[in-house]
């Protein structure tokens, strides 16, 4: 460990000084389904922002004088002297750390969830398609028809393709079962156009009744829209694994799901649909993942890698779905291996320093769950997370400063090396900022990993007097 004075030389001569470090940055990782993130140009930016911020501590004016200029950044205005006399300000709290522990443990995971919280607004045809089936127009009213699907062979209730969610839910309960007869055995039609309109109406049943859910679950509509998401017409897959994902929020049905080997049909769409077929597919599988035992299946069936993918190259609303979906399957350790060995840390580093996504804050979070293992720690470093968090906490919302340093912690409490690599990092500086003018819960965080930061410090001066 080294003193703040020293992390100016040392981090600016990291890469040439150290060659361990350099190869572990320039080493290959298996990236499956990888294309280069857009985000390497604001990790420079945010490893010379934390340059300067450690520049600013060792080269700023002399302080018996009044400071007109300051910097917005709190951080940038704090001398060495202001630091040291924090951080002894602090040491009289180290011992209450230990005991609260727990309780601040606690709080963080409560904190994680609301992270996450709006699963429920995005789990249920999240695509806007509804819309589109609604305002569909009747067939044979618009002359242009080259780009209409082709027409269905039957009349009657399958043939339309424009009856929106208030007409399905009028249907009367005596109604309702025929009707999910009707569309069941459509799935099983010889014709494309009718397995595409059976299934969009099984969609549409399921989009908002749990009675529905039921009903339909029970019917064996199950097995007969998993085939579905093989098809090469990407309408009838995307319908299929909508139905699925809507009917996958019913408690009961999710275990008929998994039992017909939904979970790699669904995987296949992750990796070949349509934008909104993977983003419901990835909600499908999130909300599987809901049962504890479904967790490790997912994983082993390959889900992480596409949703690697989905996370790199999917639109936000694609990602938001890949993050939370990782984030359920990472609770448990195999699948935060897989995680790891898929690549996923580095496109996650990007996401914590892009502006304006609202992806940030759940980037940090699924990072802060692969932290809790060594090959986790390993990649973060690897790939520029410290920077990307130390500029979190100088430049981000306040719960995005909470989440960045609580993965800090994550990655400080066991690790000498981490520490002194966050040090060089230029991350004391903006810390003690956090423990003036953060959240509650964010002064908290700073203050428990400062403690950890200043025991070596106190050595390194002890060490170094007569």
């Amino acid at each position: 460990m080294v003193s703040i004075d020293e992390s100016h030389s040392h981090s600016l001569s990291l890469s040439h000084s150290n060659p361990n470090i350099t190869a572990r940055f320039n080493q290959t990782r298996p990236y499956y389904y990888y294309t280069p993130p857009p985000s390497s140009a604001k990790i420079s930016r945010s490893m010379a922002r934390s340059m300067r911020t450690i520049r600013s501590t060792i080269f700023s004016a002399d302080q018996s004088g009044p400071i007109y200029e300051k910097s917005p950044n709190v951080s940038e205005n704090l001398t060495d002297s202001v630091i040291d006399l924090r951080l002894g300000e602090l040491a009289n709290k180290s011992s209450s750390y230990s005991n609260s522990a727990s309780s601040a443990d606690f709080d963080d995971m409560l904190d994680i969830s609301r992270a996450f919280s709006d699963f429920s607004a995005c789990s249920s045809d999240i695509s806007g398609e509804l819309q589109r089936l609604a305002s569909l127009p009747e067939p044979g009213l618009n002359e242009n028809t080259a780009s209409e699907p082709e027409p269905e062979p039957c009349s009657g209730f399958l043939q339309r393709e424009s009856f929106s969610t208030e007409i399905i839910e009028s249907i009367s309960p005596e109604d309702l079962q025929p009707t999910v007869k009707l569309c069941v055995d459509g799935l099983q039609s010889s014709s494309v156009a009718v397995k595409r309109s059976a299934a969009a109406k099984l969609r549409l049943l399921a989009k908002n009744r749990a009675d529905n859910r039921a009903l339909i679950g029970e019917s064996g509509a199950v097995p007969a829209l998993i085939p579905l998401l093989g098809c090469s017409d990407p309408m009838t897959q995307e319908h299929a694994v909508t139905a699925l994902l809507n009917l996958s929020l019913l408690e009961s049905n999710k275990s008929v799901i998994t039992k017909s080997g939904a979970i790699k049909s669904l995987i296949y769409v992750l990796k070949t649909g349509t934008e909104i077929s993977k983003q419901n597919a990835a909600c499908a599988l999130l909300s599987l993942a809901l049962v504890d035992e479904y967790k490790l299946s997912i994983g082993a069936c390959g889900a992480i890698p596409p949703l690697v993918a989905l996370l790199i190259n999917g639109s936000i609303r694609g990602k938001k779905d890949a993050l939370t979906t990782l984030y359920k399957l990472c609770s448990v350790p195999l699948n935060k291996e897989r995680a790891v060995s898929a690549g996923a840390v580095r496109p996650l580093v990007g996401l914590v320093v892009e502006q304006g996504t609202g992806l940030a804050e759940k980037a940090m979070v699924v990072l802060s769950s692969l932290a809790a293992i060594d090959m986790g720690q390993e990649a973060i470093i690897e790939e520029g997370g410290l920077a990307a968090l130390v500029e979190a906490i100088e430049d981000g919302s306040n719960k995005g400063k909470e989440f960045a340093v609580l993965t800090l912690l994550q990655l400080c409490l066991e690790s000498v090396r981490n520490r002194g690599l966050l040090v060089r990092e230029g991350g004391i500086p903006p810390l003690v900022a956090l423990s003036q003018s953060g959240t509650a819960k964010a002064k908290h965080k700073a203050e428990r990993l400062l403690g950890y930061l200043r025991e070596p410090r106190q050595e390194a001066s002890s060490s170094s007097s007569p």
